[in-house]
């Protein structure tokens, strides 16, 4: 049986032979979600500060500021290895760059647990940063090379929904351990789910298709970074980036910033019963992608349910600046939590924008401009927050209004610039 196989495969690639035998026997669902837990790890980590913040702030008397860089630490890493990891998954595949990635986020998450100073802290997110970097874009990448063009938006919306697990949680039960024990126990926690899930991409996934003559031509490390800069140059990259680098930051900001303390200083609410509310706002976005996934508009009505959904996130931010109630407050937060899902079709829209060959490419650069904009609006929203503190002024209206004026933006952007065109795409 092994010569037969042997025999199948050019010689070349028979050294892989026991190995893609072995993987033969993981069915291709097995192996996705063993990459959406690494996903789901990715969104753990990056909404832990809201619920560590006023840990932080008491053991190591950190400023607003200085708070806003130990959460912005992670995703301005994440998102500046977008681009090579994107390269690197291309090059060599889901298994091979996930895992090896991921092992930082597990060395950065247990150099958390012992961290002396805020520095280290904020060091120790910079790695978990990188080492969370291909953690959806691996999955997504997957769902491209293995599955038909026609499942991407319901799987992906899977993936994405799948994700959401790691916002569940940093609600309630991480709030709890932090009560109870303290933030370094929260991050023991995530570290040792963090090992399991390296454990799970090492043992179960796959980078090479068991079909013989089913591989893949992969460009050299060159040829591959040389692709992206016409990527860049072409006419609707612009606005499908500009867009992207707020509608995803504006609710992570929120949950991973602004969320809690809002709820604690605005409404007295205590941190288990913001905890819970984080768990409702985390059910309802796990709830957002599939559903958001079901939608066959075509292309350019893709676009449309893209804009009206981003118009809505600025209504319920219009409703958390104004302070009406504790109720309101809550479900603002709670629907932007399932608003989440428009983002599946946000990455359904890059997947049309550009030719398959340079897919993996196309999702890191979005995935670059999406965490460069969420470090940059959490940086951006700590500043203007510690400003109207130190005025004596409501620190949450002035940041609501920075994330709407920024909304607005990017979606006149996306509306104005230009639009894909080619074959296929007014479809």
């Amino acid at each position: 049986m092994l010569t037969e196989a042997r025999k199948a495969v050019p010689k070349d690639q028979q050294r892989s032979v026991p190995h893609a035998r072995a993987q033969a026997a993981i069915p291709l669902w097995a192996m996705l979600a063993a990459l959406s837990a690494v996903a789901a790890m990715s969104q753990a980590f990056r909404t832990v500060a809201t619920l560590f913040a006023s840990e932080l702030q008491r053991e190591f008397g950190a400023s607003t500021q200085e708070i806003g860089l130990f959460a912005g630490a992670f995703h301005l890493s994440f998102a500046v290895a977008q681009i090579p990891i994107g390269v690197a998954l291309d090059l060599f595949g889901p298994r091979r760059t996930v895992s090896a990635a991921f092992l930082l986020a597990c060395a950065g998450s247990f150099l958390s647990v012992f961290a002396p100073n805020l520095p280290v802290l904020v060091a120790s997110q910079v790695l978990i940063g990188i080492g969370c970097a291909p953690a959806f874009l691996g999955a997504i990448v997957f769902v491209t090379n293995r599955y038909p063009a026609s499942q991407f938006a319901r799987l992906s919306g899977l993936v994405l929904s799948f994700s959401g697990i790691g916002m569940l949680i940093t609600g309630t039960p991480l709030a709890f351990v932090v009560e109870t024990w303290s933030w370094r126990a929260g991050f023991l926690v995530l570290a040792i789910l963090s090992a399991i899930v390296l454990a799970a991409n090492v043992l179960l996934v796959s980078d090479e298709r068991v079909e013989p003559g089913r591989e893949r031509k992969r460009p050299g490390l060159l040829a591959a970074f040389a692709e992206i800069g016409p990527l860049l140059a072409q006419r609707h990259t612009l606005g499908i980036l500009l867009l992207g680098g707020v509608s995803y930051a504006a609710f992570l900001t929120l949950r991973g910033l602004w969320a809690v303390p809002m709820l604690m200083d605005r409404h007295g609410f205590g941190l288990v019963v913001s905890g819970h509310i984080m768990l409702a706002t985390s059910v309802a976005a796990l709830l957002g992608p599939p559903v958001f996934g079901l939608l066959k508009p075509g292309n350019r009505g893709r676009r449309y349910w893209i804009v009206a959904s981003a118009a809505l996130c600025i209504v319920a931010f219009a409703a958390l600046a104004g302070q009406s109630s504790s109720l309101v407050d809550v479900i603002a937060v709670v629907l932007l939590g399932f608003m989440t899902g428009y983002f599946i079709l946000q990455y359904a829209d890059v997947r049309a924008a550009y030719v398959e060959e340079v897919a993996g490419r196309a999702f890191a650069v979005f995935n670059t401009a999406i965490f460069l904009g969420v470090a940059v609006m959490q940086w951006l929203t700590g500043l203007v927050g510690s400003f109207a503190a130190a005025q004596d002024a409501d620190p949450f209206t002035p940041v609501f209004v920075v994330i709407i004026v920024l909304l607005a933006a990017g979606i006149a952007s996306f509306v104005l610039l230009p639009w894909p065109r080619g074959k296929g795409w007014e479809r």
